[in-house]
């Protein structure tokens, strides 16, 4: 059904309906809104004529407002009450001070460097909420490609083309095994010593997973990857419990799970990846999200 033309009725119209209507006098609703009677006068006139009835009536003593006038001024009213809470609203986003913002990152980001990240964002912006949705590296193109996330956090050494990458800095792998390991006190390990030894591992589709197994394949290595999980949190837990030891981004390296548990740098190969920002080509982010890929781009260190 085809929508009734709407008359051009602005919020200066409104606040004169509203200031007639609690002075009842034009003399005072002009002072309040700061204008000359012949102006307010001609204001109301035109509101009147564009709407079909007649909102107050004259004489020359007295302003009454019509039945229409008061249905008029309630609705005036709240179109301005809302207009200004939405004007808030927009100003607050465009400060960064309110909005919504959706990171899709690998693992080994989201248990590392992130949530000092976003700790240093919020602090000055206590209204913006943050989502952080943990995934392997197609999950994450994925969501950047759909719109689910505003932009993401992974490897971008290879990218499709809707996507636009932004290093952030080089994440190196390391094995992780049980602060009373045996190999807990070396300063590097090789894959081929870790060969010895069950492995707790993610995930075949997982890119970290298969940039490990090319390593080994390259190396005529066979790894015996005895447990597999979705979750670098989960590996941690598995390795401390002792169930076996591991290979894990550097980004993994630090936080609160790594308690109990020893990081060796892997040395033979030594693997590294590019990790950067990742976001959808035609897209322009969100205030929000711009203002915090601006800090992740300042403040990320270049290694790890």
């Amino acid at each position: 059904m085809a929508r009734a033309a709407l008359p051009d009725v602005g919020a200066r119209q409104l606040e004169a309906v509203l200031a007639l209507a609690e002075y009842g006098s034009f003399v005072a609703a002009a002072a309040r809104l700061r204008i000359s009677q012949p102006a307010l006068t001609r204001m109301l006139k035109r509101l009147e004529t564009q709407l079909g009835v007649r909102l107050f009536e004259r004489s020359t003593r007295r302003v009454q407002i019509t039945a229409a006038g008061r249905e008029f001024a309630a609705v005036a009213e709240r179109m301005l009450n809302d207009l200004g809470i939405t004007v808030q609203s927009v100003r607050e986003v465009a400060q960064e001070r309110r909005g919504l913002v959706v990171i899709s990152c690998v693992m080994s980001v989201a248990v590392g460097r992130l949530p000092q990240m976003i700790a240093a964002y919020r602090g000055d912006r206590p209204g913006v909420e943050i989502h952080v949705r943990e995934g392997v590296y197609a999950s994450i193109l994925d969501d950047v490609r759909s719109g689910v996330a505003d932009f993401g956090i992974s490897y971008v050494d290879e990218l499709p083309d809707f996507a636009v990458g932004t290093a952030l800095g080089r994440e190196t792998f390391h094995a992780v095994v049980p602060a009373r390991h045996k190999l807990a006190g070396r300063r590097s390990v090789s894959l081929a010593e870790l060969a010895a030894h069950p492995i707790v591992a993610l995930p075949t589709e997982s890119r970290t997973r298969r940039t490990i197994d090319a390593a080994a394949v390259t190396a005529g290595l066979q790894l015996h990857q005895r447990v597999v999980v979705n979750q670098i949190a989960t590996l941690l837990a598995l390795v401390g419990a002792g169930v076996g030891v591991g290979v894990v981004p550097g980004g993994a390296t630090r936080g609160p799970l790594v308690r109990g548990l020893r990081f060796i740098p892997l040395a033979e190969p030594k693997l590294v990846r590019r990790l950067g920002l990742i976001a959808l080509r035609e897209r322009e982010p969100t205030p929000v999200a711009s203002g915090f890929m601006a800090l992740l781009r300042r403040e990320w260190p270049k290694s790890d």
